[in-house]
């Protein structure tokens, strides 16, 4: 998202999205474009599927025991970038984390496609990030939504880097959410959750996004905090681009 502004909070209220591939984290995000007091950062998928012309998404799920290292990295690089953006909006909704971003690279292990050194240096990275990057994160929304039934949304939608994903793959995606988001055992959670049933139906959704919405905008955020803005001309690096979305969902 590109605004015209001069106002820029160093510190807005972060809400991230998290769930499964098809889980409606779109449609979540689609709700909120609507309110001008929100940013909307959606997964930069567009730069994985353009790496100096390589589409480094693509390629990973072809050929996941050469490309899997190569890809995560990339990933917890760009996903870094826009933790730490500054936005010209109060709130602040992201599509998935750096912290999600762990969960995919815990799949890969289990499944034994990344090396134990690539784990010890994507994990050392990541630790990094968390100890040094300044990341803040004030609430998640977890879509916990059935694999089969976003795997019959995958299908409907037939996007290309897809193809190959399986039911078992969901499944294990989902199971790695479970762990983190809903009995807390895989690794710590930086900020309170609020869960919300992916299963239901469009309408249903718009419903539990609506309450959501007032969870979210009864959070106060002082506008004249200096610590939290910052009056000035945009710089280029913070302009925030609108990314379509991807392979997410």
């Amino acid at each position: 998202m590109s605004r015209s502004t001069d106002k820029l909070y160093k510190r807005p209220f972060t809400v991230c999205i998290e769930g499964n591939i098809g889980s409606g984290k779109t449609t979540f995000l689609s709700y909120f474009k609507k309110f001008d007091n929100v940013t909307v950062l959606e997964e930069p998928v567009e730069l994985w599927r353009d790496v100096s012309g390589t589409n480094l998404l693509e390629l990973m799920y072809k050929d996941p025991t050469r490309y899997a290292y190569l890809f995560q990295s990339y990933v917890q690089l760009t996903m870094l970038q826009l933790h730490t953006c500054m936005t010209p909006s109060p709130f602040k909704i992201m599509e998935r984390s750096v912290y999600s971003a762990m969960c995919f690279v815990e799949n890969l292990k289990r499944n034994n496609l990344l090396s134990n050194t690539e784990v010890s240096i994507l994990e050392e990275w990541y630790n990094w990030s968390m100890k040094s990057a300044k990341i803040e994160t004030d609430l998640i929304v977890y879509l916990k939504t059935t694999p089969e039934i976003v795997y019959e949304r995958m299908k409907k939608r037939g996007r290309k880097e897809e193809n190959t994903v399986s039911l078992e793959y969901l499944k294990q995606i989902h199971q790695l959410h479970d762990e983190w988001l809903y009995h807390q055992t895989l690794k710590p959670v930086p900020a309170p959750i609020i869960t919300i049933n992916g299963d239901r139906e469009l309408h249903e959704m718009v419903e539990e996004f609506e309450k959501c919405k007032n969870q979210i905008f009864n959070r106060i955020v002082n506008d004249n905090d200096a610590s939290n803005m910052m009056i000035t001309t945009v710089p280029t690096n913070c302009i925030i681009p609108e990314i379509k979305a991807g392979m997410s969902d």
